[in-house]
């Protein structure tokens, strides 16, 4: 019998390759959509270099994939952040963002929807953000990562009564490469953040890929239109509030 395929976006790097990585022992094979390859590839992994920013590139992607193979299985990973006071953010960085974290996950979606349909089975997960909530410096970003909870809301009742799942996973702080250069354990700005998170720690990227592998797996059928914070209690207040 063959393995269900499962789409990955940003799945070379940081929490889209745990997520990769978890699927793959789930026993899933994982359809890797990113711009860069994984310094590694994993043995049931497919890559493919598409550029997420770009509608057309996106479709082309979607449209070459799901003639080749049935595709029920989707994680929304790969976004981006240009960090901008209010003052600075340009036109272009809304475009870029918008482009990348809202449209691309909007794209492939629906490109999946008919299978999803003839199924009457799937699984939606978008990877959203903690800073939907509000951060300085991340007008842009948070605004379309609260446009991802309500996409994933929206899309839970449209997909519902045909026993699709549609779901949010709100990670916060995150040890990625990217997390990690920017926050060196030893600094005082890492120091600060850990101290207000009230687990007292960032997270781990397989953490986030345990969420999703409980999401995707076939009991999950009763949760949809959910968003789910995995951020140490952040969400909820300051440690020591």
């Amino acid at each position: 019998m063959e393995k269900s395929l499962a789409l990955v976006t940003g799945g070379s790097r940081g929490i889209g390759r745990a997520i990769v990585e978890r699927l793959l022992a789930d026993g899933f094979m994982v359809l890797n959509f990113s711009r860069t390859p994984p310094e590694q590839m994993m043995a049931g992994e497919t890559f493919e270099s598409v550029d997420l920013m770009s509608p057309d590139a996106t479709r082309q992607a979607i449209e070459h994939w799901r003639g080749k193979r049935e595709i029920v299985h989707l994680v929304n990973n790969a976004g981006m952040i240009e960090v901008a006071a209010l003052e600075d953010v340009t036109p272009e960085q809304v475009d870029k963002m918008v482009n990348l974290n809202l449209l691309a996950p909007m794209l492939l979606t629906q490109a999946l929807i008919p299978a999803m349909k003839a199924s009457r089975y799937g699984r939606v997960i978008n990877i959203g953000s903690r800073a939907a909530l509000g951060k300085v410096g991340r007008t842009v970003y948070s605004a379309t990562k609260a446009g991802i909870v309500g996409m994933t809301r929206t899309w839970a009742l449209e997909l519902a009564q045909f026993g699709v799942t549609v779901n949010a996973i709100a990670p916060g702080a995150i040890a990625t490469e990217l997390f990690l250069a920017a926050n060196p354990p030893d600094s005082e700005q890492t120091k600060r953040l850990k101290a207000a998170v009230p687990m007292g720690r960032v997270g781990e990227p397989k953490e986030i890929a345990h969420l999703v592998s409980t999401l995707m797996h076939p009991l999950g059928g009763y949760t949809t239109g959910q968003v789910i914070y995995v951020c140490g209690g952040l969400s909820v207040g300051l440690a020591g509030n």
